[in-house]
């Protein structure tokens, strides 16, 4: 038995009996169902039109004296009713337009009818002349009403809206979950459709702060005003909230969704209309509330010739195509008008999500861009050549990196061989293959790092500043062979994106979901977020307009505390955060301390000098830098000490070279570790 069959009485599980019977009809007896009821609907308005000019002293015999009237009504008026499609409109959802053409339908077939009664005068058969006035509008209430209420019928609602009624159910103890739509408009009535069509939630209130309706009443359901929220909670019973504003700016959804964090509702959204008219989800596809939203900055609109600049009708390749980053690039190249895209990741199985979204995606927007899964690894330089060779890769954003801070700190060596020597042998498999631009993806963990993720991103930054001021730099690992530079480097530096592999916003869901507790690392830490869509756009445009060694960092607007963030995502849950104050609360917040490598918060410039671009969101840093040469030492000493499995000097070779680099307790690298123990 299913989770409404039990939710619901013996009168519901007939009526879903009958509806699915009659849904199940095939098409042409459904349509000779409605004719028949039409038919005898007709008669039903022509005798009580009698009825209302005569009243029932008068006896009116269908069967005598004007029988050829009720013989002519339906003769009149089916074909009308046939010809403007009344018979097409599917019951479920008749809307407005049924409604026109029934009002059409049987105007026209009364004033028909009125023709045949001023033609045919002979006695005993004379009709009053008000009796069509009568027959139409008994006909407009009798056969709309009929329809209306089967609209009901079938979408499902009929007896939710019988429990409304305060003497047919006193009370409201209904299993269903008891929800108020915030927004009356178009969405909200649309998703008040849906979830009675569904009958898994059932909606009891609307919230609106348009004071043109507030306190009336929209689809049955009553209007409150958003001071009003507890008053309608008290009043319906309802234990969640559902954001039908689409349209609203996040400035503004951030504003309500404080206000509401004070009630003891759970708050979720529906999605956007783009996604709607997209068709990637449908209105009754209910979704937390995005963590965006929280955030309250509106997107900037992309400069659409900034975004085509390095992307139409070229052909692109993006390294760690399968990641949070890699994979929005990846669809904002495909939706920019690339000729090719390759898409190279080391992981099958990303490499196999991506392609295959994209394929969809191609596919249902009827793009001619041509795809290439290609597996590998940044630190193969030979395959990273062959595969920009073969292509004639003309743009490069270089997304592939180990970025878990953590993770990283127990690796270093693999996080210096990945982050530090493929970000290398991209770079010079790019100047070997004539690639015009080449656009690496760094993070504001390189300013100051106390990390070794974040150093190892900042090297991978000064590689390219190295590079792009030269024009023919001797190839590290090739015995000094020249190569010609025609590559324009540029770097682009941003915080956390919303959504990524490894943020606390999932972990954060789930937690909650499990019912706690929520693990923050420390009650003082902060971090910048931008969506991914947002991140991947600017990425993109700041690429586009590089010149070369150019340090582009992204407005990522004011940090956040992630402490206050977690508070958040426990309130818009329905949940209250236990704490000492309030030792009976839902959920409760713990502090697991700073992980190896972590700091309190994260910064973008690592000096002052920095200067505005054309674009606003757009800034341009100009960073410290070390010759070409320079560089390819500290390479060599960096791989001579991994060599030697030499943690220490690793470290030390960072100092030296990272500024800012202050790295905070023990080495805890997995091999460093193990060679202690062996001591």
């Amino acid at each position: 038995m299913t989770a409404n069959s039990r939710s619901v009485g013996p009168e519901d599980r007939l009526a879903q009996r009958v509806r699915k019977a009659l849904i199940r009809l095939p098409r042409r007896y459904k349509r000779l169902l409605q004719v028949a009821v039409d038919v005898v609907l007709v008669w039903l308005a022509l005798w009580l039109a009698f009825v209302v000019r005569l009243g029932f002293d008068k006896r009116i015999d269908p069967l005598g004296d004007h029988l050829w009237l009720f013989a002519v009504a339906p003769v009149l008026a089916i074909p009308y009713f046939i010809r403007l499609g009344m018979y097409r409109a599917v019951m479920r959802y008749f809307g407005n337009d049924a409604l026109i053409a029934i009002f059409k339908a049987v105007s026209l077939a009364s004033l028909t009818l009125a023709l045949a009664v001023y033609w045919y005068r002979e006695p005993p058969a004379l009709v009053p002349r008000s009796l069509v006035v009568n027959y139409w509008w008994l006909s407009l209430v009798l056969i709309g009403g009929l329809r209306l209420l089967m609209r009901q019928f079938f979408m499902g609602d009929w007896y939710v809206a019988a429990r409304q009624v305060p003497f047919i159910h006193g009370s409201r103890t209904g299993t269903l979950p008891r929800v108020a739509i915030y927004g009356a408009g178009a969405a909200g009535n649309q998703l008040v459709a849906a979830l009675r069509m569904g009958r898994s939630i059932q909606p009891v209130a609307f919230v609106d702060d348009d004071d043109n309706i507030a306190t009336r009443i929209i689809a049955g359901l009553q209007v409150y005003k958003p001071k009003h929220i507890q008053q309608m909670i008290e009043e319906t019973g309802a234990q969640q909230i559902l954001l039908a504003v689409p349209s609203l700016s996040r400035g503004r959804r951030r504003e309500i969704l404080e206000h509401l964090e004070q009630f003891p509702l759970h708050v979720r959204t529906v999605p956007g209309f783009m996604d709607l008219a997209n068709g990637r989800v449908k209105v009754d596809d209910l979704q937390e509330v995005d963590i965006a939203d929280l955030l309250g900055r509106d997107p900037v609109p992309p400069d659409q010739r900034l975004l085509e600049r390095c992307i139409r009708d070229q052909v692109v390749m993006v390294t760690g195509a399968g990641g949070s980053i890699g994979a929005e690039l990846c669809r904002q190249i495909v939706m920019g008008g690339s000729r090719s895209l390759v898409l190279f990741d080391h992981s099958e199985f990303n490499l196999y999500t991506i392609h295959a979204e994209l394929e969809r995606l191609i596919q249902r927007e009827y793009l001619s861009v041509k795809l290439l899964p290609v597996l590998g690894s940044v630190r193969d330089a030979d395959r990273l050549l062959e595969v920009m060779r073969a292509w004639q890769v003309n743009t490069v954003y270089h997304a592939a990196a180990y970025k878990h801070v953590p993770m990283v700190e127990y690796n270093i060596a693999e996080g210096v061989l990945n982050n530090v020597m493929g970000t290398l042998y991209a770079a010079q498999a790019a100047i070997q293959a004539g690639v015009d631009h080449f656009v690496l993806i760094s993070t504001d963990k390189a300013v100051r790092p106390t990390n070794v993720m974040g150093s190892t991103k900042r090297l991978a930054e000064m590689i390219l500043q190295a590079l792009s001021r030269e024009p023919a730099p001797v190839a590290f690992g090739e015995g000094g062979v020249h190569r010609v530079n025609k590559t324009r480097f540029n770097m682009v530096r941003f915080g956390n994106v919303l959504g990524s592999s490894g943020s606390v916003i999932p972990l954060f869901h789930e937690q909650i979901r499990m019912g706690g507790p929520v693990t923050v690392t420390h009650p003082n830490i902060t971090r910048y977020f931008m969506t991914i869509p947002e991140a991947a756009q600017l990425v993109i445009q700041a690429g586009a307009m590089g010149q070369g060694g150019e340090v582009f960092v992204l407005d990522m607007g004011q940090p956040v505390k992630i402490l206050d963030l977690a508070e958040k995502m426990i309130h818009l849950s329905g949940l209250s955060i236990r704490s000492e104050r309030n030792p009976q609360g839902d959920i409760a917040i713990e502090f697991s301390g700073l992980r190896p490598g972590e700091k309190l918060y994260e910064e973008l410039l690592i000096g002052d000098n920095v200067s505005k671009t054309d674009h606003p969101m757009i800034m341009r840093a100009n960073e410290e830098m070390l010759s070409w040469e320079e560089f390819k030492q500290v390479l060599q000493a960096l791989l001579d000490a991994l060599k030697e499995d030499d943690y220490g000097r690793v470290r030390q070779l960072l100092r030296q070279t990272v500024n800012g680099y202050r790295p905070e307790g023990e080495i805890v690298d997995c091999m460093y570790q193990r060679q202690r123990f062996d001591v």
